[in-house]
């Protein structure tokens, strides 16, 4: 199900929370809402799911105005918020029961113990909520999310506050909801490498302005030619052909010893150049890695800046 947000501002008092995004989410899509911590993510998503009303602009799901069709995109829409809480002496079953009533699920039972398997909850469904870890936490807010089969899945930091394990755990249901319903998901996070493996497409939202939007791969082409060319020494550490390639590389680009090895950051065309061109008994291994998504947002928040610094110049007495 399509999403289409069109010039949307909100303002709480002074502060402006959006400013002016536009941008159109493709049905079936895993879209990410990238951005640091105030850049407008959640009050995007509060307005998306009805939760608040845009001061201008307008946001249509499956071609339904949020404003004024807001009980019928709800019921299309479930929405995950970054701090959802349960009633501690609740089962998890318990929970998603209440939901399901909420919603008017027929055939609760089923849907309930299918949704449970489906998050990893299903030995821990009939144990208190106020015994789960966070990430059992988060499952099971996902899991209510899930109950109603909805075509727009809304994830606000589906993945804060969890441990390695339970962010791989999620990783793999959004990955598994991606490629077995036709669902529309879109989540936010400030975490680069969650989104570049999720998502595909991406919006990087800075000071409630859409600063960049596109595909993985068009933004990390976007961001330029440059590689990390990460160059392990031959020989042991401190030994002479460690500082020998060190001083061989410097007209490459910017340089730096990270202990484990050389890395340099340079044009592409520079990079395959070089290398071919390196004394063979400097190096014993090399690895070039394309720029990812971490180039594309830094230089998102650099034009962010470079607006704002020329703003101030402009507006300042």
């Amino acid at each position: 199900m399509q999403i289409t947000i069109t010039d949307v501002r909100k303002r709480y008092g002074d502060v402006v929370a959006l400013d002016g995004p536009s941008v159109t989410i493709p049905s079936g899509s895993t879209f990410g809402v990238l951005g640091t911590n105030g850049a407008g993510k959640t009050t995007l998503f509060e307005l998306l799911v009805g939760h608040d009303r845009p001061d201008e602009g307008r946001i249509e799901v499956g071609g339904l105005d949020v404003q004024q069709a807001g009980h019928r995109v709800r019921e299309r829409v479930a929405f995950l918020p970054e701090h959802a809480g349960f009633p501690p002496s609740m089962t998890g079953r318990e929970v998603l029961d209440v939901h399901a009533r909420i919603r008017g699920l027929e055939a609760r039972t089923r849907r309930i113990d299918d949704v449970l398997e489906t998050v990893g909850l299903g030995d821990a469904a009939d144990r208190p909520v106020e015994g789960y870890s966070n990430g059992m936490g988060r499952r099971l807010g996902l899991a209510a999310t899930l109950l109603p089969e909805p075509p727009v899945l809304v994830l606000d930091e589906p993945t804060a506050g969890l441990d390695p394990r339970g962010v791989t755990a999620f990783h793999e249901i959004i990955e598994r909801i991606g490629r077995e319903t036709d669902a529309t998901v879109v989540l936010s996070s400030h975490v680069l490498g969650e989104v570049e493996r999720l998502c595909d497409e991406v919006a990087i939202l800075q000071d409630g302005q859409l600063r960049a939007v596109g595909d993985v791969d068009e933004l990390r082409a976007d961001a330029g030619d440059g590689v990390t060319v990460s160059l392990q020494p031959a020989g042991d550490p401190g030994c002479e052909s460690r500082d020998r390639l060190f001083e061989a590389v410097q007209d490459w680009g910017d340089v730096a010893d990270t202990g484990d090895a050389i890395e340099v950051v340079c044009d592409r065309e520079i990079a395959f150049e070089r290398l071919s061109t390196l004394e063979s008994d400097l190096v014993e291994r090399f690895e070039v890695r394309e720029p990812g998504l971490e180039a594309a947002f830094h230089e998102a928040l650099a034009d962010a800046d470079a607006d704002q610094k020329a703003s101030t110049e402009v507006t300042a007495p």
